[in-house]
């Protein structure tokens, strides 16, 4: 059975630009009310105002900082105060570090496992209950290539995507029969502010998608009888992790960090 979009609301974070404001605005286009999270609420006004009037629907933003857990008990408290009928949940918000681990800051990597597993993990569990209610819809959790395999110079933020590959993997066996699917989406390198946050473009492999194309390849896999746990933007990018899965692990080590020292 197709997702059904229309008659319920989408919670998308990170929503503010990139891949989560494309996505927000692809929901929108299939009749999804929305509810878009981030920090910053004047992209967030903006984009609602915009997509109200392009698509008809209802479109509401939250204000907040995920890496918090005031920020992530302030987006449950708002869908259980106005009483939203969530039938999607996009968790996109996330950031990434460059460097050695030993040279990171230590705030900075905190905050970040902080938004990458602590925020994702919350609001997944916390939207669940309401997701079930529905019985047709989806939890995206946006991971990266970086999830398929250790990365050198980068290494929490690909363990934080591991995790949330792990997760949601798993996530997508307990909701068999649900009506509700689990996909992570694992975009390579992507024309976002992505590479901003992180200060540089060295750790770049392949070549560059757009937001519209990875957000394009995700809704092919949700379009499907069956979505897919997990889907993998670009030819290229599917190739290298299906090399992942059958060289030796310690081949695939030293490729990756070749590849990720310039």
């Amino acid at each position: 059975m197709a997702i059904t979009f229309t008659g319920s609301t989408a919670v998308v974070t990170g929503a503010g630009a990139g891949i989560g404001a494309v996505v927000a605005a692809r929901l929108a286009a299939r009749g999804a009310d929305l509810l878009l999270v981030a920090r910053r609420g004047d992209r967030l006004t903006a984009l609602a105002d915009r997509l109200q009037t392009e698509h008809e629907i209802t479109a509401s933003t939250v204000a907040a900082d995920l890496a918090t857990s005031e920020g992530r008990q302030h987006v449950l408290d708002t869908v259980r105060e106005r009483d939203l009928r969530v039938g999607t949940l996009v968790n996109n918000a996330g950031f990434g570090t460059y460097g050695d681990v030993v040279d990171t800051d230590p705030d900075r990597l905190e905050q970040m496992i902080a938004l990458n597993v602590g925020a994702l993990t919350t609001l997944t569990r916390g939207m669940l209950p309401h997701l079930l209610a529905v019985g047709s819809g989806a939890v995206v959790n946006v991971a990266s290539t970086a999830a398929l395999q250790p990365v050198p110079h980068m290494a929490a933020y690909g363990a934080s995507k591991a995790f949330v590959l792990s997760l949601t993997e798993a996530l997508s066996v307990e909701l068999r029969g649900s009506g509700v699917h689990a996909i992570a989406l694992c975009p390579g390198s992507t024309r976002t502010e992505f590479f901003d946050v992180v200060g540089s473009e060295e750790p770049v492999v392949g070549r560059f998608q757009t937001a519209d194309q990875v957000v394009d390849t995700l809704f092919r896999a949700l379009d499907r009888r069956r979505p897919p746990s997990m889907v993998v933007s670009g030819t290229a990018n599917r190739l290298l992790g299906a090399a992942t899965r059958v060289l030796p692990r310690r081949a695939v080590l030293a490729a990756t960090a070749r590849a990720m020292a310039g």
